[in-house]
């Protein structure tokens, strides 16, 4: 992961206090002797009514919202800034809004975006497009999605990797995880701690003896433990803070985040077509939905996404509750 310079925080409502993205950005920012940026993206639909064209038209209509929009971060801005934290704020009619939010990010050069997770459990996340699973497939920096409220102490940092690949990423990827992992445990003054899960072949093989399952299944462990060492042999990760855990990765990866009171996982994520996508990022998704702590996810160092640099500005639509003049 790149050094990180330039933090964008997504708003969802300028007008709230602030939120627990907004003061763990702040926090990750003034660590990093970064600069941070509160962004709100006006992607509501507007009805184009007869009214808007009495008072300044809707260029003036545009133009007001914005400004309102900005007054309302800046007032959150101000309880933020201090000797060592710069805060800017900013709002741009844009649509949806995690592309509102890639845009952003790539035009003041973001390291690092932070975004609130959508409340609930998603079942479909392809179909729902919702802001936060979308910015883990589509953003081109890391991504910190902040699921818990709870502020950060004594914090523990798992690095969740894949040294065998068995979701087929790229071997650059678990590199890319670990350094990242490294980088917010340093800044914070937490403590990095590395994860790989592995899963066997079935217990139940025709013909199979006792004696030869329980070849197999030590034949996996090993493999599984070689494969982790290699992946870390380049780290100061102590050995007590190395785990190996059987099972599939969307259950021990929660499960030993929450065993080992995990402020932070960081994972890896690549974005694919069609099928293999969808069945790729249901596990994500089970993963992201049964943490509870924050997830920060990075892509491999060859990422390019596929949003467009050109912003849509704002979405008009033509109200039925007042007739339009002929």
């Amino acid at each position: 992961m790149k050094p990180i310079r330039r933090v964008l925080v997504g708003v969802k409502n300028p007008a709230g206090r602030s939120s627990p993205a907004v003061a763990k950005a702040a926090r990750l920012a003034e660590a990093f002797g970064a600069e941070l940026t509160l962004f709100h993206a006006l992607a509501m639909p507007v009805a184009a009514d007869p009214y808007l064209y009495v008072d300044g038209g809707l260029e003036q209509f545009e133009r007001r919202t914005r400004e309102r929009a900005v007054e309302k971060l800046e007032r959150m801005a101000e309880g933020l800034r201090g000797k060592t934290l710069e805060v800017r704020a900013d709002a741009d009619w844009d649509y949806p809004v995690h592309e509102a939010i890639i845009r952003h990010a790539r035009r003041i050069k973001a390291d690092l975006v932070v975004a609130e997770a959508h409340a609930g459990r998603r079942l479909a996340p392809w179909l729902l497009h919702l802001t936060d699973w979308e910015l883990l497939r589509t953003c081109p920096v890391p991504v910190l999605i902040v699921k818990s409220p709870r502020m950060w102490k004594r914090l523990r940092v798992l690095a969740a990797i894949d040294p065998l690949h068995a979701f087929a990423k790229p071997a650059g990827l678990d590199a890319e995880v670990l350094e990242a992992g490294a980088q917010v445990a340093d800044a914070l003054r937490g403590a990095l701690h590395a994860l790989h899960t592995y899963t066997r072949f079935p217990t139940q093989i025709i013909g199979a003896s006792p004696s030869v399952l329980a070849e197999i299944a030590t034949a996996t462990e090993t493999q599984a433990q070689r494969a982790f060492d290699r992946a870390l042999r380049k780290t100061r990760i102590p050995r007590t803070r190395r785990h190996l855990r059987l099972g599939h990765a969307a259950e021990a990866i929660p499960r030993a985040a929450r065993s080992l009171r995990a402020g932070i996982v960081v994972m890896g994520a690549v974005s694919r077509s069609a099928l293999r996508r969808l069945l790729i990022g249901n596990t994500a998704e089970r993963i992201l939905g049964d943490l509870s702590c924050d997830v920060l996810v990075v892509k491999p160092a060859r990422f390019v996404t596929r949003v467009s640099r050109t912003r849509r500005g704002v979405r008009y639509t033509v109200s039925t509750a007042v007739p339009m003049p002929y």
